[in-house]
């Protein structure tokens, strides 16, 4: 019999006796993984964004990471456009999302946590050439720009489906083909969130645009109502973030 052979059989041996006497077996000594939690994203670069190798990188995407290990929990990213992801929270098969909290579409299968970890403005872009618009009577009969797989609070929403402004709405993949639209006159005005304009804009070597602040809003991390033990789950990432934070760590996004 091969030597690798008989040492494998003395190894089982071993374990089936230590197993059986109740002693800890070399199995019972090694780190157990942690539990991993699906976590759900859209395109939001520099905050959450997939990285060329296809990683899941930004700051968001690491504070998500911290709070989860202290947690004790690992992520497990997945990009998605903003339909699939609240059909994701709304089955179980995301379990969190560091997003906007007061979305109306998911006040019932989703819970928010306490802590606030930054907030993002939502502005309106123009050309510094044109005059502020007053809102929204301004807007009536103008292209507007907006990015694809994006959702926004209900005021824009429904500002956006007015009837009675004939909104011209064009959808563009990136922030920086939106930039591009803008600079080439495709469109009147970009609503879009201020810290991913302003990296494509300097992609972009563009010159900085004039915009007026519809919206400062919160982020949140948001646990799925359908996730294991939702209400200790909701109340231990706030715990984790609060030791964090006592800790030093920053915990806002900047």
């Amino acid at each position: 019999m091969p030597f690798r052979r008989i040492a494998w059989l003395i190894a089982a041996l071993f374990c089936l006796h230590a197993s059986a006497s109740g002693k800890p077996t070399l199995a019972d000594r090694l780190p157990r993984p942690l539990p991993a939690l699906s976590v759900g994203y859209y395109e939001f670069p520099p905050y959450t964004y997939t990285a060329p190798d296809g990683t899941t990188r930004g700051s968001g995407a690491e504070i998500v990471r911290r709070i989860l290990l202290k947690a004790g929990y690992r992520a497990e990213f997945r990009s998605l456009p903003s339909a699939r992801l609240y059909l994701g929270l709304q089955d179980g098969s995301v379990q969190l999302w560091a997003g906007a909290p007061g979305k109306a579409e998911l006040a019932d299968s989703t819970l928010e946590c306490e802590r606030v970890l930054g907030h993002v403005d939502l502005n309106l872009y123009r050309l510094p050439s044109h005059p502020s618009p007053p809102l929204p009577q301004g807007l009536a009969g103008k292209r507007v720009i907006l990015i694809s797989g994006y959702s926004y609070w209900k005021p824009i929403t429904d500002l956006l489906e007015d009837p009675q402004l004939k909104l011209e709405q064009h959808r563009t993949s990136t922030h920086v083909a939106a930039l591009q639209m803008l600079e080439r006159g495709r469109g009147d005005y970009l609503i879009d969130y201020q810290t991913p304009v302003e990296q494509a804009r300097r992609e972009l070597q563009m010159a900085p645009l004039a915009f007026d602040r519809l919206y400062s809003v919160p982020t949140k991390l948001i646990v799925s109502r359908r996730a294991p033990d939702a209400e200790a789950l909701r109340a231990q990432l706030d715990h984790a973030y609060d030791e964090l934070k006592a800790a030093g760590y920053e915990m806002e996004l900047p």
